[in-house]
């Protein structure tokens, strides 16, 4: 009888010993699960600490003042280079104009050393190199500022002479003129004189 005690005495020992492992093991689970979600739940040390408003304005500042520097420095090359490019359209902005006008040039050289002595063959020469100089100053985009039979308008014409006795119908009107204007691309940069009808 005593021996069928101690045999149910070790089997209940072995019951309660499993029974606390198991308990030990859902407790050290347990435990695990709740360390897993409380480390997920803190930031971890790699993230940035969070900015105080002060810090986050500074840094701002330090940006914007960084801007404010490139877009003035991008500026004054922009405004050196324009600068300089203004300089050197002025220095040979003739270059193309000069250009044009040398063959004219080289006419005159070969009029001036020919040695006829016939008027009519001189003048051909010379209307001939005149009306090649016009064309090339067209080329340019110098147009003569047309006065025959216009009426006198202050926007083309100078009046330097007033012609009384022409008639009602030459009132007004370019009758003579006396040096010829030119516009450059639609600007008058010389006025026409004229004599006008009174």
């Amino acid at each position: 009888m005593a021996k069928d005690i101690n045999i149910e005495e070790e089997e209940i020992n072995e019951d309660v010993s499993e029974t606390n492992e198991t308990n030990e093991t859902n407790e050290a689970s347990e435990t695990s699960d709740t360390n897993d979600t409380s480390s997920s739940s803190e930031p971890s040390d790699s993230s940035e600490p969070e900015l105080s408003p002060l810090e986050k304005a500074e840094k701002e500042i330090e940006q914007l003042k960084d801007q404010y520097l490139r877009a003035r420095a991008e500026f004054e090359n922009y405004r050196k280079r324009t600068i300089k490019e203004k300089a050197e359209l002025i220095l040979n902005g003739g270059e193309k104009t000069i250009t044009a006008i040398l063959p004219v040039l080289d006419d005159f050289e070969r009029a001036l050393a020919d040695t006829t002595e016939d008027p009519e063959a001189i003048k051909q020469g010379m209307e001939l190199i005149f009306h090649k100089f016009v064309k090339t100053l067209e080329g340019l985009g110098v147009k003569k500022i047309e006065t025959e039979d216009k009426p006198f308008d202050v926007d083309y014409h100078e009046a330097i002479a007033m012609v009384p006795g022409m008639g009602d119908d030459k009132k007004g009107m370019v009758i003579d003129c006396v040096q010829t204007g030119y516009m450059l691309n639609d600007k008058v940069i010389r006025h026409a004189k004229v004599a006008v009808g009174q």
